[in-house]
């Protein structure tokens, strides 16, 4: 991760929210995509992919986070969501991150 990246939770909806398609940007509200967010944080935390020193290579397996991703927010039933639709913000999220050069 870089040092000179600063994560902003409220840019990070911002940007999400626009990223997202314009039917989906009704369902989900920012708190939904803030709980997204964590969830992807989790994964990171959980599975590794961030290594466990500054200088390590990112390794990020897009569907294997998604996977997660939509398996802990059924169980935790948080948020309704259609197959494939929470996709958009876990790749709204890795777009924010690295538009902001957050694994460099």
């Amino acid at each position: 991760m870089s040092k000179e990246a600063i994560y902003d939770e409220d840019d990070a909806v911002k940007f999400i929210r626009n990223y997202l398609p314009q039917d989906l940007k009704a369902k989900f509200s920012d708190d939904d995509i803030l709980y997204v967010t964590d969830l992807v944080c989790d994964y990171y935390e959980t599975s590794g992919a961030l290594g466990g020193n500054e200088d390590d290579v990112v390794d990020i397996d897009e569907d294997a986070m998604i996977q997660f991703v939509e398996a802990n927010a059924r169980k935790d039933g948080v948020i309704e969501f259609d197959d494939g639709e929470l996709a958009h913000i876990v790749r709204g999220e890795l777009d924010y991150c690295e538009s902001i050069h957050l694994f460099e």
